[in-house]
């Protein structure tokens, strides 16, 4: 269950969140679903297509929910996921 936060910071206006782009790699995936099950902020889920190895990669919900934890990364076995942090000069 998540926590809510019941007040807001005194500062929030000054904090600029930082935006992720989500990088999947399909045919290195093997399906094991680490990063779905382990999403802090459920980002992914279970496609319904198949990759070269005849497994269902993950595939992107909501981009905009990734704090860039980057805790898919560390548990992926095979590599296949990183995110980075979206270059914002053009606007975001």
């Amino acid at each position: 269950m998540p926590v809510r936060i019941w007040r807001k910071p005194l500062d929030a206006e000054k904090i600029k969140v930082k935006k992720a782009e989500v990088h999947i790699l399909k045919n290195q995936c093997k399906g094991c679903g680490f990063c779905i099950e382990f999403c802090p902020k459920q980002v992914l889920e279970t496609s319904d297509e198949l990759n070269i190895k005849g497994s269902h990669p993950p595939k992107i919900v909501d981009e905009t929910k990734c704090a860039l934890c980057g805790f898919c990364t560390a548990v992926c076995p095979d590599f296949a996921i990183f995110t980075i942090e979206k270059d914002c000069k053009e606007g975001c």
